[in-house]
């Protein structure tokens, strides 16, 4: 089996002809088919099968509450197999599933396959990330990293739109987009290269297996250093703040605060999708220069800057321009927590270890708007925005002290 050598770049250019960067960017152009294309059409769904409102948005929970849970061992698979015996199957498993929601003669059944959908959408995002990890390194790890970034929040910018328009149709009609998810397995069976040995390739003994799983999870228990867990962390924050004070919370402030619709609030989303998209895009540039955790440090910044403005914002225009800054944060910090991830940890354990970043990453998509809403009818959502931004200024302090300065070039295998 070949395996890709490393690439070292001092340049943080994306080599956009690579075939590995074209498949793990294909593969994460599909995942915001997960939520951001069904969102728009909940409201139908809900009439179509007589449901409440909460029986509705379980079909948003089910799938994040799944990933939640099996991302760990996906990544735990990754490791042992192979990432492209996990990508592929992964693919194909999120197009059946989602092909399969057109047909469903009921709620039970939709929710069913939604949670299915859920595991091999924890598998897409594991393994591409984990891929880039293998394959690159240094500054052009950071590049390619955001470029993967960059595709994920230009596909939640684009798919709802198309989504809604599909739900106009029926309510069953956004899942025909599905059917893209089989091109591209296809695509990723002839041009991706396995990037790690498969263990049993060297010996098919039970007893060496075994003793070979058991070194498996001590290795990748020993990897969870103070650091990386304070990586975990930030992964978790970021989505916990994304989800709940931008997702959730901004909609309800912007009807209640400013009386905008739909529409308007659709267009504020997709700004911070744009915001993260030119950010992302420049992460690789931006790490010749500065450490991964200085990086997450900005993003923070951004962040807490992003919410002060939504708090003091005197109309929905301002309002707009702070949700901008906000994406922008988030195309900074996210690359920089998956490259630092990959910096401390070696490719035998990778995957494991972005499996648990996985996790997090979705604990915080599920637990952000919970949180937020019931927290809004204590204080309300503009000084909830208030309360959010001291806390996010906080942890930008915290992340600023105990971050090194050190640059991707300078950067060792342990650094940050």
């Amino acid at each position: 089996m070949k395996i890709p050598s490393f690439r070292r770049s001092k340049t943080g250019a994306v080599p956009w002809q690579n075939p590995t960067v074209q498949v793990v960017l294909a593969s994460t152009l599909l995942a915001p088919l997960g939520v951001p294309l069904v969102a728009p059409a909940l409201p139908v769904i809900r009439d179509v099968f007589v449901l409440t409102d909460a029986e509705a948005s379980l079909l948003v929970s089910a799938y994040f509450i799944v990933g939640i849970v099996v991302s760990p061992f996906v990544g735990l698979l990754a490791d042992r197999i192979g990432r492209k015996r996990v990508l592929i199957p992964a693919l194909l498993v999120f197009s059946v599933a989602g092909l399969a929601c057109y047909f469903a003669p009921n709620y039970l059944v939709l929710l069913g396959l939604r949670a299915i959908q859920g595991t091999a959408a924890a598998a897409l995002f594991v393994t591409t990330v984990t891929v880039i990890g293998d394959v690159f390194e240094g500054v052009q790890r950071n590049a390619v990293l955001g470029a993967n970034i960059a595709i994920l929040s230009l596909g939640a910018a684009v798919f709802p739109v198309l989504g809604g328009a599909l739900a106009t149709v029926a309510w069953n009609a956004p899942f025909i987009a599905y059917a893209f998810g089989f091109p591209v397995a296809l695509f990723a069976y002839v041009a991706l290269d396995e990037t790690v040995k498969k263990p049993s390739e060297e010996s098919d003994d039970a007893s060496t297996s075994s003793g070979q799983t058991a070194g498996y999870l001590s290795g990748a228990i020993s990897a969870l250093t103070l650091g990386m867990g304070a990586l975990l962390t930030t992964a978790f924050i970021t989505e916990f703040f994304l989800f709940g004070a931008l997702v959730t919370a901004l909609p309800f402030l912007l009807t209640a605060v400013y009386g905008v619709g739909p529409l308007y609030i659709g267009l504020v989303l997709m700004v911070a999708e744009a915001g993260a998209i030119g950010a992302a895009s420049a992460n690789g540039r931006l790490a010749k220069t500065l450490s991964n955790g200085r990086i997450i440090t900005l993003g923070f910044v951004c962040y807490a800057l992003a919410l002060a403005g939504v708090y003091v914002a005197p109309s929905p225009v301002l309002v707009m321009v702070s949700v901008l800054l906000f994406g922008a944060g988030l195309g900074l910090s996210m690359p920089a927590v998956d490259a630092a991830v990959s910096n401390r940890v070696t490719q035998e354990y990778r995957a494991g270890l972005l499996g648990l970043r996985n996790s997090t990453t979705f604990l915080g998509r599920a637990t952000g708007p919970v949180v937020f809403a019931a927290a809004a009818t204590a204080v309300g959502y503009r000084p909830l925005m208030g309360v959010a931004a001291v806390a996010l200024a906080g942890v930008a302090l915290v992340a600023a002290m105990t971050t090194r300065g050190t640059t991707q070039l300078q950067e060792t295998q342990t650094g940050v």
